[in-house]
């Protein structure tokens, strides 16, 4: 069994910044971890894609304007975020599959003013 937890969400202007941290119960070393948002009305996105080895890939809503990383000796991944606009508001959750099935973290909620 996995746990994910997210934080560091909050209310920012737009152009502001803010880091997002996913935290697992477990080692995450060899596991693939996504991203993903859920704006209010709308479906569950995906956002990016951090594998084990550090390369990532972004939703082109997103490309240059987030970053993802991790560190896995602290079974921690990131999402930072740059340049906000108000239609990046969401709740931003973390993903990964382990043996299986997939595991989701609780979200936390990103709200960006204009």
């Amino acid at each position: 069994q996995v746990q994910l937890v997210e934080s560091g969400g909050g209310l920012v202007q737009a152009g502001g910044s803010l880091r997002l941290s996913c935290a697992a119960s477990g080692s995450i070393f060899s596991i693939a971890v996504h991203w993903y948002r859920q704006a209010p009305g709308k479906q569950r996105a995906w956002v990016a894609t951090i594998l084990s080895g550090g390369t990532t890939t972004y939703a082109d809503s997103v490309k240059g304007q987030f970053t993802a990383s991790r560190d896995n000796a602290k079974n921690m991944v990131y999402l930072q975020m740059n340049s906000l606009k108000p239609e990046d508001t969401a709740v931003y959750y973390c993903k990964m599959n382990w043996q299986g099935s997939d595991y989701w973290g609780q979200g936390t909620q990103v709200t960006v003013s204009s």
